[in-house]
């Protein structure tokens, strides 16, 4: 056979990484549950009219089909992989929306597929965690809040660099648009979210090309692009711009409510960011982008979604922030800024006298293991030296020697050597499982 070929886009991590991964998701997720948010998950693929219905991302879409599948049997036809865990929700919500109790409050922890050109942190197969927050016809604005602080909580618990939330709301870029006269906000949205990327220039030619807009109004849109600050004095700075309109007077207002709340339980981490726009076309209100300071990059975003849940009548307006977990731990690992003490779970390796000894030594090992020590019996009867190594070359920390006068536990890093009964003997806590470190 000969070598496979990686799959670019599809991270498959070494066992130590996953490691980290696991460790990083069982944070996050005991967190959520901290604030309030239930466990949900929901099925990989979604009808391609729901996945293509709010955005431009039929690019991005993997489309399921088999591959010997059957003319006149086409059930499988018209399906697609979600490319994130929003859209899928907000159908699972209208579904079901008999059975939940609103406001519903739910986290998601799942991968998500989008076939764009992988680079660093950004791939075709990717794991997220999501919360929103979801109610019947209306959505109190304390709830952009709750997501953000929850977040920001979640993301302060890893052990990462310091992030930034910055935040903006889509009724003052719109309403700014509309005051100054732009033919196709929507359009000066999505231009204007690609400010980070292709930088002012290019944006300012994409304002003119696909919204409508003159010279003299892309230099607006942009100047209303470059205000960001700590607290509430962007307000000041966009009235200087000297554009009104209703719904911009309305995005001022809910940013200042979100910043200001925000500003007290995590000063310095929530930031207004009046060039945050986010491309999809679902989000009405505010908008979130997780960045990781230093590394050039976003690990997260989201916001406020009054249209995308509704069936007839029934409109059930969300808010969320989804938290890309692969990106994040891609750049990271691509950088070594994060390892872990061992690269398997192992705490104790069972030393073998003897092969007719592999029963005892089981013995032992389901002791450990009932008391929450993960244990292995060594592999061979091979001389106790060479069992060491092959526990040393795994990062196993302890070596277990069973014996007819009383077993003994040797530490392998320092050396020491004691008595031990498998009924009674705990290792340190910080060996229980391989720890993560952060490299500065």
């Amino acid at each position: 056979m000969t070598r496979p070929t990686p799959l670019s886009g599809f991270p498959e991590w070494l066992p130590g990484q996953r490691i980290i991964e696991a460790q990083l998701v069982d944070r996050l997720r005991g967190t959520f549950e901290l604030h309030g948010f239930a466990p949900l998950t929901t099925r990989a693929v979604e009808p391609m009219e729901q996945l293509l219905r709010k955005g431009e991302t039929s690019k991005e879409v993997y489309v399921l089909r088999r591959l010997q599948a059957d003319a006149e049997d086409a059930t499988d036809s018209g399906l697609g992989l979600h490319f994130d865990l929003t859209v899928p929700f907000a159908r699972y919500v209208v579904e079901n929306a008999g059975k939940l109790q609103f406001p519903f409050r739910r986290y998601q922890i799942q991968p998500a597929w989008r076939g764009e050109r992988p680079q660093e942190g950004r791939y075709r197969e990717f794991l997220q965690a999501d919360i929103d927050v979801v109610d019947r016809d209306e959505l109190p604005l304390h709830h952009d809040v709750e997501v953000v602080l929850a977040a920001a909580d979640a993301l302060s618990r890893l052990p990462i660099p310091p992030v930034r939330i910055r935040t903006n709301n889509r009724k003052i870029c719109e309403g700014f648009y509309r005051g100054l006269g732009i033919a196709d906000p929507a359009a000066a949205l999505r231009a204007v979210d690609k400010l980070d990327k292709i930088g002012r220039e290019a944006v300012a030619k994409l304002l003119v090309e696909t919204a409508g807009a003159s010279d003299a109004q892309a230099d607006a849109c942009l100047a209303l692009g470059e205000i960001n600050s700590e607290d509430v004095s962007f307000v000041d700075r966009v009235r200087e711009l000297k554009v009104d309109d209703p719904l911009l007077d309305e995005g001022l207002a809910e940013l200042v409510a979100v910043v200001e709340a925000a500003s007290e339980h995590t000063p310095g981490v929530v930031v207004a960011d009046l060039s945050i726009a986010r491309g999809l076309d679902y989000y009405t209100g505010t908008v979130y982008e997780i960045a990781l300071p230093g590394f050039g990059m976003s690990i997260g975003a989201g916001g406020r979604y009054d249209n995308l849940a509704s069936a007839g009548a029934d409109r059930y307006p969300g808010v969320g922030i989804s938290i890309g977990v692969t990106r994040l731990l891609g750049v990271l690992f691509g950088r070594d800024a994060l390892s872990v003490s061992r690269p398997v779970p192992t705490c104790v390796l069972v030393a073998l006298p003897a092969e007719s000894s592999r029963p005892a030594a089981d013995r032992i090992a389901t002791a450990l293991r009932r008391r929450g020590i993960a244990t292995e019996v060594s592999p061979d009867a091979a001389k106790f030296g060479k069992q060491i190594r092959y526990a040393q070359r795994r990062g196993v920390p302890y070596v277990w020697f069973p014996g007819e006068g009383g077993d003994e536990v040797k530490d392998i890093r320092s050396g020491e050597q004691v008595a031990a009964d498998a009924a009674t003997w705990t290792p340190p806590a910080a060996d229980l499982a391989p720890a993560i470190t952060t490299q500065a």
